[in-house]
């Protein structure tokens, strides 16, 4: 059994929202992605896996040109990569600088920002929340109010996301829920404030009313 956790997993740093991932600790292997919450560089990802030995065997290459020896732990053996930079130095400086506290303070304060975000918008005329965050992913969609059509209000969404993103003054995705277009609430920032929020408000509502 394995968890793909690229946001949800770090709800287990949190005490107010770790019951999200109540379960989790019963699989036997886990990944997540610290370029999300830690904002680590991009290509940070994070695996655990249960059975060390079942893992390393699943990893470890050889060669009769390569020299092996037992006196260090040889990542080779561990990684699905023969050379890479070393990823595993920026997420060690990031978890060390913030603590177990500032890391919960960062997942707490995000999620709160994305439920003001996914409140704030789904309160403007013809948007439609369709899930809150959770714990900070939320979906809303944006109706045609000339239109019953699913079609239409597809395309309204969609060219909503797009006009919201010309103004640059945030940056959302278009997703698909249940085959509707729906746009993507994310936050995970830890530079993102209140004042942000409400200037993101600010422009899709902008949108809506030219």
């Amino acid at each position: 059994m394995h968890v793909d956790g690229a946001f949800g997993l770090w709800a287990r740093a949190s005490p107010e929202r770790r019951h999200l991932a109540d379960g989790v600790e019963g699989a036997d292997s886990w990944a997540t992605d610290a370029h999300k919450w830690l904002n680590t560089p991009q290509d940070s990802g994070v695996a655990f896996v249960s059975d060390a030995q079942a893992h390393r065997a699943a990893m470890t290459l050889s060669a009769s040109y390569m020299a092996s020896s037992d006196a260090a732990r040889d990542e080779i053996n561990w990684t699905p990569d023969w050379t890479r930079r070393a990823r595993g130095f920026a997420v060690y400086a990031a978890l060390r600088e913030l603590g177990r506290d500032r890391v919960a303070a960062l997942i707490n304060r995000c999620c709160i920002h994305a439920s003001a975000l996914a409140r704030g918008i789904s309160v403007l005329p013809n948007v439609e929340l369709i899930a809150a965050p959770t714990p900070n992913q939320g979906l809303v969609r944006f109706l045609d109010p000339n239109s019953s059509h699913e079609t239409d209000h597809d395309l309204r969404t969609d060219a909503v996301i797009q006009a919201i993103n010309d103004t640059g003054e945030a940056f959302f995705s278009g997703a698909a829920w249940q085959g509707r277009r729906v746009m993507r609430i994310s936050v995970c920032n830890w530079r993102t404030s209140a004042a942000d929020v409400e200037r993101t408000i600010d422009a899709v509502a902008s949108v809506l009313n030219g």
